[in-house]
Parts: C-alpha cells; structure tokens; sequence
C-alpha cells in the first residue's frame, strides 16, 4: 500500500474506537468513523482533484473527538470556544503523529495541521473546500437531530453560522440536500439573514 492508503487505514482504525455510535440505513457505525468517511466523500465530490493533503485532512478532521467531550467544560460561550480550540488541537496533533509514523514529510504534514486547524479559510482554497464539506456533513448527517434539543431561533442560529462559514459553492450543494419540510424552512430561514 502506499503512504495514502496506509494513513487512512491508520485514521479509520482510530476513529472505529469511538464508543459513540451513528446508525444510517439500518447500519450501525462507530459515530466517528462514519462522519470521517462521510466528509472524505464530501471533499471529493466537491473537489474530484483534491490535493493529497485535503484527503489526509478530510479523513481525519475530528479524530478522536470523543476523547475531549463537551461535558469536561462548563456551560457558557468561553467554555464553549476553548473546548473547540482544545480539540482543534488535539485533532492536529494525533493526525500529525500518525502521518509521522507513516512516513509523510514535515511539509506535507504541516499542510495538514493548518487545513485541520482551519489557518486562512477564506484565502485558503482547500481549507474552504473542507470546511464545505464539513457543513454538509453536518447538514446532512447530524442537523435535523438537533430539533428536539433547540427552538426554532436558536436552529436558525446554529445554520446561519455555519451557512456563513462557506462559500457560495457550498451553500448551493447545500440547498441540493434533502429536508423535512421543517429542516428546510430552517434552512431558508438562516439563508434570508445572510443574503
């Protein structure tokens, strides 16, 4: 196998330990494993080009996540925001030490570290690429699971921050998605606030 192989076989082994799990089409999923494959699909549909250090990127963007979870830190937005940098960090740094091992060069994996950590998103076309991707993901896979848990304003909220994190390709693969008809007035909703 070559270095690209190896690398994925390495980040989808460590993803398949998430205890948390994703069931689609009837299939159960170790939940970490299936949205890293999912946003690996997402890149190359949205990039069928993607430069090697996308594809690493894209296969391990949230490795691990369940070793941070969201419980360690209190409530509240700082809390919030530090635990996303906490597990920015993390990310980066386990995708970094497996790609070492692999073989991969410093620059090669310095490349990686900034699409993870998402340095230069609106200058950085790859980097804008995943975080399409890592949208749509959201939208497809894990939005409409949120309802229960959220009103109607605070969903609106939710997708007008990510709908304003990509670019125009992105929100027009995202209008492309199937909704509830519920999802897709949230939808349309958060559109309206950034247009």
């Amino acid at each position: 196998m070559n270095k690209l192989a190896i690398a994925f076989e390495r980040f989808d082994a460590y993803n398949e330990q998430d205890p948390n799990t994703y069931t689609w089409e009837g299939r159960t999923y170790p939940q970490e494993y299936f949205l890293a494959q999912k946003l690996h699909e997402s890149v190359i549909s949205l990039d069928p080009q993607a430069s090697e250090a996308l594809l690493l990127a894209s296969r391990c963007q949230h490795i691990g996540r369940w070793e941070i979870p969201r419980d360690r830190y209190p409530e509240g937005r700082n809390a919030y925001l530090a635990w996303r940098k906490a597990l920015a960090d993390f990310h980066a740094n386990k995708a970094s030490a497996i790609l070492k091992e692999v073989g991969y060069t410093i620059a090669l994996i310095e490349e990686v570290r900034k699409l993870i950590l998402k340095k230069k998103i609106k200058l950085n076309s790859d980097v804008q690429t995943l975080e399409n991707a890592l949208c749509l993901v959201f939208l497809n896979y894990q939005f409409e699971s949120f309802f229960p848990k959220y009103s109607a304003e605070k969903m609106v909220n939710i997708l007008r921050k990510s709908l304003l994190k990509m670019d125009e390709k992105g929100r027009a693969e995202a209008l492309k998605l199937e909704y509830s008809a519920q999802g897709l007035k949230y939808v349309q909703d958060a559109l309206a606030l950034i247009a």
